[in-house]
Order: C-alpha cells, then structure tokens, then sequence
C-alpha cells in the first residue's frame, strides 16, 4: 500500500470515531511533537492563528523535541482533519499523536 492510501484510511477511521465521540461544534485538543526549532514551532502556532487556540509548549529534558498542545473550538471533524493535514504539509519533522 502506499502511503497516501495509508494516511487516506487513517483519516477516514479518524473521522469515523469523531463522528461518534462529540457533538459538533466542539472542543478538539491537538498534541504534536517537533523538533526545538523556533521557526518550526512558529509555523505550527500560526496554522491556528486567529482561531481562538489556547497553545501551550513544553521542551523536552534535553531540549531536543518540543511538545505543543492546542485546544481549540472546532465546527465538525473534517475542520479536524484538514488542520491535521496542512500541519503535516507545511511543518518538516512534525508527529501528530
């Protein structure tokens, strides 16, 4: 399989269970993890720019990986997921958990 197949099931299992868990719109908290890079983390925090996100960071103990959590209002789950993509696109490096 390849990975765009691969990825193209991960989001519709993904948003399958979003369907399922909450009513929409809803409060939806993003974790990803990045290399410490000022640049990197600015280009994550400005993908949710002007959208009310609360983000917190936290490096890691040896200040290699940097971990942000954004708790945001979303309007429904492909919102979710097309924040999901154009983090992967747009941020080298990113691991969405």
């Amino acid at each position: 399989m390849s990975t765009a197949s691969n990825s193209e099931e991960f989001y519709q299992k993904l948003r399958a269970q979003l369907q399922d868990s909450a009513n929409w719109p809803a409060e939806y908290l993003y974790k990803f993890i990045v290399p410490t890079d000022t640049h990197k983390i600015a280009l994550l925090e400005a993908i949710f720019d002007n959208m009310g996100a609360v983000i917190n960071t936290t490096e890691s103990k040896n200040g290699k990986y940097t971990s942000v959590s954004i708790n945001i209002l979303m309007r429904d789950p492909d919102a979710v997921i097309q924040k999901y993509q154009e983090v992967a696109e747009k941020v080298e490096g990113v691991i969405s958990l």
